[in-house]
């Protein structure tokens, strides 16, 4: 499988089947991730469209490794231009999605459900901006530096937002009879 600064490259010398295979790589988890900015996935898909037709029609110069986090940095200003036409909220996590392997019996999809919407619920009561950095870096897997750019702060920052972060989640889960959260 070749990898994004590949496949980028390739797109910019000419081969459009690479562009195709960037937004199948990685339209879907950023249509999630936008629809928890925008909270309507019509939206959501429409700015991971215009994400990536900006990049492809300017064809910025992107550093190595750095594709993935460009491409949500745009995708974010798109967010924002959007949320200040309509002054809603900066970032819910409403469609997190547990991920990972099919339950097997209904009474594994119903505590996976309960606990999915214990978070939920748990992730609404913290402050957006520390929402947004546990996204990034915990489901999107996104380094220090790469979620520093896309939220516009420094890489202490993010740190100090993820320590926040943690400790606020950590306490909403232990009000809801969570008390095993980080084991």
């Amino acid at each position: 499988m070749r990898s994004d600064d590949e496949l980028y490259a390739a797109f910019l010398s000419g081969d459009e089947t690479a562009c195709d295979e960037l937004m199948i790589r990685h339209g879907d988890n950023l249509v999630f991730y936008l629809n928890g900015c925008v909270h309507n996935p019509e939206d959501a898909e429409d700015l991971m469209i215009e994400a990536f037709a900006r990049i492809m029609v300017k064809k910025p110069r992107i550093g190595e490794g750095a594709f993935k986090a460009y491409l949500y940095k745009t995708a974010r200003r798109l967010a924002a231009r959007l949320h200040e036409k309509r002054r809603s909220d900066v970032f819910s996590l409403d469609e997190l999605s547990a991920g990972g392997a099919e339950p097997v019996s209904d009474s594994d999809i119903y505590k996976n459900d309960e606990r999915r919407q214990i978070l939920n619920t748990c992730l609404r009561r913290i402050p957006p901006e520390l929402r947004e950095a546990l996204w990034l870096f915990y489901y999107e897997g996104m380094s220090y530096e790469e979620a520093a750019g896309i939220m516009r702060v420094n890489k202490k920052r993010i740190d100090h937002l993820l320590a926040r972060g943690r400790e606020c989640l950590k306490a909403e889960l232990a009000k809801e009879g969570v008390t095993d959260a980080y084991d």
